[in-house]
């Protein structure tokens, strides 16, 4: 009994198999079109310039508002245009915090941000940040991405800005230009 059952499985086996060969039948007829689609997501919601003078009259700080709220969740990214005669003739954009060791101490450019508003500040101390060099308080150039919080958990190097902005699609000319808080 244990043959014959063996011998029908044996026989069911290659009756299986052998059905899963032979020449690909013709093309059938196409189908209906469907629906058109949701459009692709919005990976990045806001962008900003923004150009900050550092003074005792602001607390060497830009204040600024969000021109919608964002969503719970969302993250900020803060780059500095870096103005260095390192960098000369190109353009290099450095990820917030940014830290330098000057005479006097170490100064490092932060920022802090809530649904609604951010701020882009000079941190630090005991320097004195009366007596810095103009080139560190004058003029300073900004630009802000707002990353939705879907894309947080995802592997990209955000310290490079070229990459960054490649990633997410980002031109020039995306950025708005806003104005601090008075």
């Amino acid at each position: 009994m244990k043959n014959i059952n063996s011998l029908i499985l044996a026989l069911f086996g290659l009756f299986v198999f052998q059905a899963c060969e032979g020449p690909e039948g013709p093309q059938g007829v196409p189908g209906a079109q469907g629906d058109q689609g949701t459009p692709g997501v919005n990976i990045v919601g806001q962008t900003f310039e923004v150009e900050i003078d550092f003074t005792s009259t602001n607390n060497y700080a830009g204040n600024f508002d969000f021109t919608e709220p964002l969503v719970d969740g969302d993250a900020l990214l803060v780059y500095m245009l870096e103005q260095s005669p390192a960098t000369e003739g190109r353009v290099a954009w450095r990820l917030l915090p940014q830290t330098f060791y000057i005479d006097g101490g170490i100064l490092v450019y932060n920022f802090d941000y809530t649904v609604d508003d951010f701020s882009i500040f000079l941190d630090n101390s005991p320097i004195e940040f009366s007596t810095l060099d103009s080139y560190y308080t004058t003029g300073v150039l900004f630009r802000v991405v707002v990353v939705p919080s879907d894309l947080i958990g995802a592997r990209v190097d955000y310290t490079d800005y070229e990459g960054t902005m490649k990633l997410l699609n980002i031109s020039e000319d995306d950025f708005e230009r806003i104005e601090s808080k008075k």
